[in-house]
């Protein structure tokens, strides 16, 4: 199953295991899906509509995941501080992102009522800027996407919704749509124009 291809390019094993808390944590952590019935449907079709045109136009060496799939294991260790520095070991807003897709908690419900699957990545040598860009212009039918800066990865999601709804953050981390208003109305008229 770790093999299992999820579009072209992207294997399961890649797409479970990119993070670096899932490195720092691994022999505590199961990166798998639980749910894969529901998971590997949508992580295969981010692939397809979303990941692989990227890869398609930018090349695979060219393209850096920095999180893909979430497991309940790996969620608990982005929500822990690190030992050492007191930081948490990363962001993590499951009812939300996405990322935990299909997986359902101990009380049976999913983590993210939103569902679909979502990833975090970048292109090498390209700012994020100018990879929004293309990706509006290529109209790739994305859910949400999350603008960090321009030298960070982006984060896209796949979903029934395609809300192609975008968001930047402030610098206390706030979400907002300030500064990125073009990419905000060019997003809404194609996703206009497809309804």
């Amino acid at each position: 199953m770790q093999e299992l291809k999820l579009g072209k390019y992207l294997t399961l094993a890649e797409f479970s295991t990119c993070t670096h808390t899932y490195h720092k944590y691994a022999q505590y952590i199961n990166p798998f899906p639980q749910n894969g019935a529901e998971i590997i449907p949508a992580l295969q079709e981010l692939n397809k509509f979303i990941i692989d045109p990227i890869i398609d136009n930018y090349g695979r060496d060219n393209f850096q995941l920095t999180y893909g799939f979430c497991s309940a294991d790996l969620k608990k260790f982005l929500e822990r501080k690190d030992p050492i520095t007191g930081e948490k070991n990363g962001r993590v807003a499951p009812k939300l992102d996405q990322h935990m897709s299909y997986e359902i908690n101990k009380n049976g419900k999913y983590y993210c009522e939103r569902l679909g699957a979502a990833c975090d990545f970048m292109i090498a040598d390209v700012s994020s800027n100018h990879l929004i860009d293309w990706i509006l212009q290529s109209k790739l039918p994305f859910d949400s996407l999350y603008f960090y800066g321009s030298q960070r990865p982006i984060h896209i999601s796949y979903g029934f919704q395609h809300k192609r709804d975008i968001w930047t953050f402030g610098s206390k981390g706030q979400p907002t749509k300030k500064g990125i208003e073009n990419w905000v109305k060019m997003a809404k008229e194609i996703h206009n124009k497809n309804q």
